[in-house]
C-alpha cells in the first residue's frame, strides 16, 4: 500500500462555481488503483462534485445558493469580515469540505459528465489549499 500527499494552492477565483478537475488530476497519476481524498483547508469555500458539461449548472448553483443564504441577512451576528462571511461559512456547512473519490488505472473514476468543483463563496476568498491523499496501489 502506498500513501502520497500533495498541497496544492489554487490561484484565487472569483466568487462563483469553477471546475478545478484539471488541478487535481496531475496528483493521481501515481497511483493505479485506490482512492483520492481532497480537503479543503478553508471554512468559506467547499468542494462539489457534479456535472461538468453544461455551463448553466455552475451558474444557477451559485444562484440558488445566493438565494438561499443571501449576504448581509439580518439575523447575522456574525459580520465584522463583511456581508458575505458568514453566508460563505453556513454555505461551506451545507455543501462540504471534502470529497472521496475512486482511482482506476492511475485515473478519477468519475462518470462521463463529473467534475470536481470549488464553490468560492466570498467574493475575495484569495487562493485555496487543498490537500490531496491518494491511497493504493
Amino acid at each position: 500500500m502506498m500513501v502520497l500527499q500533495h498541497t496544492l494552492t489554487l490561484p484565487p477565483f472569483e466568487r462563483g462555481v469553477h471546475l478545478i478537475t484539471g488541478h487535481i488530476t496531475p496528483y493521481i497519476r501515481d497511483i493505479e488503483t485506490g482512492t483520492a481524498h481532497l480537503f479543503l483547508q478553508h471554512s468559506s469555500a467547499s468542494l462539489a462534485l457534479n456535472e461538468n458539461y453544461d455551463p448553466d449548472v455552475r451558474a444557477d448553483t451559485e444562484h440558488f445558493l445566493r438565494h438561499l443564504i443571501p449576504d448581509g441577512w439580518e439575523g447575522f451576528e456574525h459580520t465584522l469580515e463583511g456581508l458575505d462571511d458568514m453566508p460563505a461559512h453556513l454555505k461551506n456547512i451545507l455543501i462540504g469540505s471534502s470529497l472521496t473519490l475512486p482511482v482506476t488505472d492511475g485515473r478519477l473514476n468519475l462518470g462521463t459528465w463529473q467534475g470536481i468543483y470549488l464553490l468560492e463563496h466570498r467574493q475575495h476568498g484569495g487562493g485555496r489549499r487543498i490537500v490531496i491523499t491518494v491511497t493504493g496501489e
